[in-house]
């Protein structure tokens, strides 16, 4: 069974080429990369947002749903009150998840300023004519200022 688990991943990096190392280098870049967001949104940008909102540290800001084993006791941190046994709703902690994923999103936004080629699928630059791969015209892209003649060579009509 593992062998032949082994021989299908096999066959599927060979037939991928060299995608799937780029693939997993996109990832460890990804993660890394997740990392320093996460990194700005709690230690940068949360810790002044805070302070306007709720005068204290944003992650800090929760809200007490049922008090722990000393009921009158005033928690400082979700961490506190729940080590008292304290039912929190970590609302600040929320937030700074919200504001990682949409700092994420928004960076991992790329302008795709590729297409692929319709004979070779290799990716060639949007205002390419000609496939730089495989050296075949991409009839879409043609300027209007050519046609092609009988042959299927292009004529340029300003000419």
């Amino acid at each position: 069974m593992c062998i032949n688990i082994w021989k299908h991943f096999k066959k599927f990096t060979e037939k991928r080429g060299g995608n799937v190392v780029d693939l997993g280098i996109g990832i460890i870049i990804g993660s890394a990369f997740t990392a320093i967001v996460q990194s700005f949104v709690k230690d940068i940008l949360t810790p002044p947002l805070g302070l306007v909102l709720h005068g204290t540290n944003l992650e800090n800001y929760f809200i007490v749903i049922r008090p722990g084993r000393n009921e009158s006791a005033v928690y400082a941190t979700p961490e506190e009150a729940q080590a008292d046994g304290a039912v929190t709703e970590n609302v600040g902690s929320f937030l700074n998840t919200v504001i990682n994923f949409f700092m994420n999103f928004e960076s991992s936004k790329k302008k795709d300023e590729t297409d692929p080629c319709p004979w070779c699928q290799e990716l060639v630059p949007k205002d390419a004519v000609k496939c730089k791969y495989c050296t075949s015209i991409i009839n879409e892209k043609i300027p209007s200022q050519y046609k092609r003649d009988g042959t299927g060579t292009l004529i340029d009509l300003d000419q």
